[in-house]
């Protein structure tokens, strides 16, 4: 509504590793039920931007605020019972527990949810992911396609407001890769809001609504698929600027 604020916003975020600026004063923000998806180069600063936001990584400067309430100080375990959730690049799950036995424990220590209602979390999460007929397979036999979607299901788990998925799609066929993409489809259903990073661009465009592109640590392009993807600016950052040009002539 109107004068509301948004449900994910962050003002001139900033973050260095030694010498290294991997955010130079990014501002990002996200609305209830959106999909936005993030491109860029390698090095351009885009799972460093999921870091600071879950947590992960704490900000040299700027504010994280969640529905207005500034949560830049929070660390990552307090954000993930506030509803700000990230999946990671390589699936690690708990490999001597079950599928059951991991979600349950997502819901339970990073939902901070009682037992009756950790139980019915990772129920949940279990028929979301398509993972019933797994729940009592031991994390470490699966291969990786139900890993990736273990990885979901774990995040579920925590009755997530944002879902901050960090190249999900990574390593899968094209057929896997379309069997994720209906499952993190099911989840915008739901309301809940998707930050996803990935490099297979298609696959992103089939989810989300907006597309952020950065590079160098900065956000170069912000806003429709088609209008982003088209951009000098963003053609310059993943061909070079021979394109950029050949795209402005």
């Amino acid at each position: 509504m109107p004068g509301q604020p948004a449900l994910l916003s962050a003002t001139e975020l900033r973050k260095r590793f030694d010498a290294l600026v991997v955010l130079d004063c990014v501002d990002f923000a996200l609305d209830d039920g959106e999909a936005v998806g993030i491109v860029g180069p390698n090095g351009a600063g885009k799972t460093t931007l999921l870091g600071v936001l879950s947590g992960a990584h704490r900000a040299d400067g700027g504010a994280i605020r969640l529905r207005g309430v500034e949560v830049t100080a929070q660390p990552a375990a307090e954000r993930c019972r506030r509803g700000i959730v990230r999946t990671h690049q390589v699936p690690r799950p708990f490999g001597g527990m079950t599928v059951f036995e991991n979600l349950f424990v997502a819901a339970s220590h990073g939902g901070g949810f009682g037992r009756s209602a950790a139980e019915d979390r990772a129920i949940d999460a279990l028929t979301a992911s398509g993972m019933r007929h797994l729940a009592n397979r031991r994390a470490e036999t699966l291969g990786l396609l139900d890993r990736k979607r273990l990885e979901l299901a774990r995040a579920l788990a925590t009755d997530p407001a944002i879902l901050l998925l960090d190249e999900i799609g990574g390593g899968l066929t094209d057929g896997e890769a379309a069997e994720l993409v209906e499952i993190i489809g099911q989840l915008r259903s739901r309301g809940i809001a998707i930050v996803w990073i990935e490099h297979i661009v298609h696959v992103l465009l089939r989810v989300v609504g907006r597309l952020v592109c950065m590079d160098a640590g900065r956000i170069i392009a912000d806003g429709a698929p088609n209008t982003v993807l088209a951009d000098p600016a963003v053609i310059g950052a993943y061909f070079g600027e021979d394109a950029a040009c050949r795209v402005l002539s």
